[in-house]
């Protein structure tokens, strides 16, 4: 008895469970969400797969997810899943979009269309110019769209090929790292302009042409003629136009005060980011309550909200790591479940006729509008069009434009094949910029401009930097030792830096014909003077005993901005092989070295990042105070320190030929690697692979090999080794050199044993003089040891990506 009636209490329950309808969605539901989270993880990784193996193709992001969108998208039985979230993905798209053109917003500039236009400006108006009239004349041949409101889309499709998607574009010139260029840099600030113009038009068109009436819906079909259109259209104007001088007054008063309240450096305060993150969401979510377009409402409050602070920065920075990370998965999913290729007609010609010509269009007329600009501009027709090439780049919300076609208007081939033309704006951009960067190689210096690659039969050409008459006699005295032989003699071309101040750029405006920054310099009493004295010293020094020296007179006047610039190309047009900067610490009495002037240290850095030559920095610790050097008896001694790598091989190089100067006591000192030391049994060298060191071994030792037989077989020459454990061995070496020496020469980096110096970068005060340069030259060493720290020139051949600020367009 008590058997029965368990059993029927077990059956109650189990009934109770199966017949519970809660239980049963519950479980449905969990299950579908389950079923959705895998296929959003499998999204994740073959997005981020396929983006890995197209990376040796320089390929941007945006055309493995398309590719991987189109694929997953219309796997039958995955399309099943997703008409049960039909609904919901059209909800989370429209909440991506919204994010995505809120930060696009932000970062752009809304008084950009008041301001005189700048070049870029230029380029980015001329191109959708000429996109707009082309696509406005030719896209009705086609038949992209049917009903009767033909005339609007036609105009809407030729804003879109007209636009850029900027954030698409940026990533792109930033990843093939041409960012830092002027080519990289045009492209990117039109890129913005061309995005923010045809963004603007598109917002205020959909006020005179709302998508409900574009898509015919029944609820707005009255509204389609007369007055409740037009009432309908100046309601959402009047609303927009109040959300928008609301969000430019209440915004910047808002933000400033969450800024001032959380200063960086300092985590930003909960209740300050939720009320911030509510203030935003109440400005993009109004628009609603009037019919405007939640997509573009949030881009019209983004452009009105201050682009600068804190909170901004945090904002697109949350935003696109979201986009980036969780959303643009989930949007290409949706885009290849809507773009259904069951229903692309495939077999029709007139299919591919109208995508070859949307490819086209936006393509070869844009290309024109740059090109006619350009020419106007000055530029060279190679960099117009691949600006224009460049600036055809479509993105996420042209996508998303694209689908809706399907719905409004156009039918599922249009959106596709619209889809299919964003990829092929995008798919060349690599191929562009290859050819960008293969131009600037071809403009860049082709002579080998290195000291180790010197003929000894050729003059030796130098440019000779100075900051005014403090820095001649530690030059006279370089000079002195780095003479060689008369036959073939010396090229010393003394250059005169000037920093072009508000006063002197002033006085260019005034003078007649707009001015030249030289001559307005030479009419200043002070720096005449100057150079007066400059020239007189360096004259007379080469009447007395200057045979084989060739000595001409310069002057770079301009800011420390541009100064750089002006130096490398004095020694470009001039063929040197050594340009010569001081060191931006003078040298006082007392034999310290004073704070310095920041900006020459600025000139000095770039100098070494882009000279078309080898570079050295003399740091005068008493160089000059030797009133002269004799060729009859030893009058100096100089070191040179040989640890490894191309700078030292440049600095052997110089070496060799102050060896000549029967007045050079020279020493050279190779610093090696202890292999006994029990720290070094097992260490390599720091970021360097194996080949990559034996590579550079075997060059060290065959440049020495040469220099020893060369010059200290004969043993005139001093030469000792020092094999060191680590760093503290070597910096303990370089004190040693107090007293003994009054010049020391070395390369700026060093080479494979770098475990010589390592840890040496951590205290260092001037990088730019490298890490053994550093030591030389800091307060803690001797006052009376000058310093020439020597970089070889980086041959053009080991340029990768450019990642420098090079210029292609001249």
């Amino acid at each position: 008895m008590s058997n029965s009636s368990s059993h029927n209490g077990h059956l109650f329950f189990v009934s109770t469970i199966s017949s519970n309808p809660c239980a049963e969605r519950l479980g449905s539901l969990m299950f579908s969400v389950a079923k959705n989270f895998i296929i959003f993880l499998a999204m994740v990784i073959l997005c981020n797969g396929v983006h890995y193996l197209l990376k040796p193709y320089s390929m941007p992001r945006i055309i493995s997810d398309i590719l991987v969108g189109m694929i997953v998208g219309n796997i039958g039985f995955l399309r099943d899943i997703y008409e049960e979230f039909n609904k919901t993905f059209g909800f989370i798209i429209d909440f991506v979009m919204m994010f995505y053109m809120f930060a696009l917003g932000i970062e752009m500039d809304p008084y950009a269309i008041f301001k005189q236009p700048s070049r870029d400006a230029q380029i980015a108006y001329a191109g959708i110019l000429s996109t707009f009239i082309v696509g406005c004349f030719t896209t009705p041949l086609f038949d992209f769209f049917s009903g009767k409101h033909k005339l609007y889309f036609t105009l809407c499709l030729s804003t879109l090929l007209a636009s850029t998607a900027s954030p698409v574009l940026t990533r792109l010139i930033t990843s093939l790292k041409i960012s830092k260029s002027d080519i990289g840099k045009l492209v990117i600030a039109a890129g913005m302009h061309s995005d923010f113009l045809c963004s603007l038009l598109l917002s205020i068109g959909y006020i005179a042409m709302p998508l409900p009436v574009f898509c015919e819906k029944e609820a707005y079909r009255m509204n389609d003629r007369g007055k409740a259109r037009i009432k309908l259209s100046i309601v959402m104007g009047c609303a927009v136009l109040g959300q928008m001088l609301f969000t430019a007054i209440v915004s910047p008063i808002m933000m400033r005060w969450v800024n001032n309240e959380n200063p960086e450096g300092k985590p930003m305060k909960g209740a300050h980011l939720v009320l911030s993150v509510a203030f935003m969401v109440l400005i993009c979510a109004s628009s609603t309550l009037y019919d405007y377009s939640p997509i573009l409402s949030a881009f019209m409050a983004g452009i009105c909200l201050p682009r600068e602070g804190r909170l901004s920065k945090w904002v697109i920075t949350k935003i696109n790591y979201m986009l980036t990370s969780i959303f643009f998965p989930i949007f290409f999913l949706w885009m290849g479940y809507e773009a259904d290729l069951r229903k692309f007609e495939a077999w029709r010609l007139a299919t591919w006729i109208r995508l070859l010509m949307l490819v086209a269009i936006g393509m070869a007329s844009k290309v024109a509008g740059t090109v006619i600009s350009g020419a106007m501009l000055g530029f060279n027709w190679p960099d117009s069009v691949a600006i224009g090439l460049l600036l055809t780049t479509k993105g996420h919300f042209h996508i998303y434009l694209a689908i809706k076609v399907m719905k409004c208007g156009g039918n599922t081939t249009t959106g596709i094949e619209m889809i299919i033309a964003i990829f092929f704006t995008v798919l060349h951009s690599p191929s562009v910029v290859a050819h960008i960067i293969k131009r600037a190689r071809k403009r860049a210096p082709t002579h080998r401009m290195a000291l180790q690659l010197l003929e000894p039969s050729s003059e030796l050409r130098i440019l000779l930097c100075v900051h005014g008459p403090q820095n001649v006699p530690a030059c006279i005295n370089f000079m002195e030792i780095s003479r060689g032989t008369t036959d073939p003699g010396m090229f010393v071309c003394v250059t005169d830096l000037v920093e072009l101040t508000d006063e002197l750029a002033a006085a260019a405006e005034k003078a007649e014909g707009g001015g030249d920054n030289k001559t307005v310099a030479l009419n200043d009493r002070a720096i005449a003077a100057n150079r007066e004295k400059v020239t007189s010293s360096f004259e007379e020094y080469v009447d007395e005993d200057g045979d084989g020296i060739t000595i001409r007179r310069s002057m770079a006047v301009s800011t420390f901005i541009n100064m750089a610039r002006d130096i490398c190309s004095l020694a470009d047009e001039l063929n040197i092989a050594l340009i010569v900067l001081p060191f931006h610490r003078r040298h006082r009495e007392d034999g310290t070295l004073d704070g310095g002037n920041p900006g020459f240290r600025h000139v000095n850095r770039k100098v070494l990042k882009s000279a078309p030559c080898s570079v050295g920095i003399l740091v005068d610790r008493g160089l000059g105070s030797i009133e002269k050097i004799q060729r009859t008896s030893v009058s100096i001694n100089v070191a040179v320190i040989f640890v490894g790598g191309k700078d030292d091989r440049e600095a052997i190089a110089y070496a060799g030929r102050v060896a000549r100067h029967s007045g050079v006591k020279l020493t050279v000192i190779r610093l090696l690697v202890d292999t006994t030391a029990e720290a070094n049994k097992f260490s390599g060298p720091l970021g360097v692979n194996l080949s990559e060191q034996e590579q550079e071994m075997a060059l060290d030792d065959e440049c020495f090999a040469q220099f020893y037989e060369k010059h200290i077989v004969g043993g005139r020459i001093a030469y000792m080794e020092k094999h060191l454990a680590n760093s503290a061995e070597t910096f303990s070496v370089l004190k040693s050199f107090e007293g003994r020496y009054s010049l020391v020469i070395v390369g700026r980096e060093g080479g494979v044993n770098s475990i010589l110096t390592k840890g040496m970068n951590d205290w260092q005060q001037c990088p730019e003089l490298g890490p053994i340069g550093d030591v030389l030259s800091g307060p803690d060493f001797s006052i009376t040891v000058s310093v020439l720290i020597i970089q070889q020139h980086k041959l053009k051949g080991e340029l990768d990506g450019l990642d420098d600020d090079f210029t292609v367009m001249m």
